[in-house]
């Protein structure tokens, strides 16, 4: 599997992750559930914007690293303290091996994204080949059907 690919599919899992914990978070009352909990929804949407428009440049990559800093700090601050276990109540609780999976799956995924894009930006060279099919003046005006020929050529399918 291409970098690039495992750095979107990570990606997005994060994001996905990211979403679950905020409603986890306003159901159980942890979060007020207003006005100001919709601050999440431009971050996610600039996040998706870097995951998937910006796949492959720089700029992308810089998106996806601060979003996936983001992410990985929210398991951190459930874990300080009391933590999620049996003592703080949430293990015992309904939904509470959903929400600890959560918080779980969103460290991993935001570590692995963090990992990969520090990875494209310190090399960008990984990525190349996806900026240079998706994002060059030239290719744009070329037919959906003939980049998928390329891709397809290029992926050995």
């Amino acid at each position: 599997m291409k970098r690039i690919d495992m750095l979107t599919i990570a990606s997005l899992l994060s994001v996905l992750f990211n979403t679950f914990h905020l409603a986890d978070d306003i159901v159980r009352g942890m979060e007020p559930g207003g006005l100001s909990d919709l601050i999440a929804v431009p971050i996610f949407v600039v996040w998706l914007y870097g995951t998937l428009v910006l796949a492959g440049r720089r700029s992308g990559c810089v998106i996806i690293l601060l979003g996936s800093l983001l992410g990985l700090l929210v398991p951190v601050i459930h874990m300080k303290g009391k933590g999620v276990g049996v003592a703080s109540g949430i293990a015992n609780s309904s939904g509470g091996f959903f929400f600890v999976w959560t918080l779980i799956a969103l460290g991993v995924t935001a570590l692995f994204s963090i990992v990969l894009s520090a990875r494209g930006l310190w090399s960008p060279q990984w990525g190349q080949l996806a900026a240079d099919t998706w994002h060059t003046g030239q290719l744009q005006s070329e037919s959906l059907e003939n980049r998928c020929l390329r891709i397809a050529e290029h992926d050995g399918t």
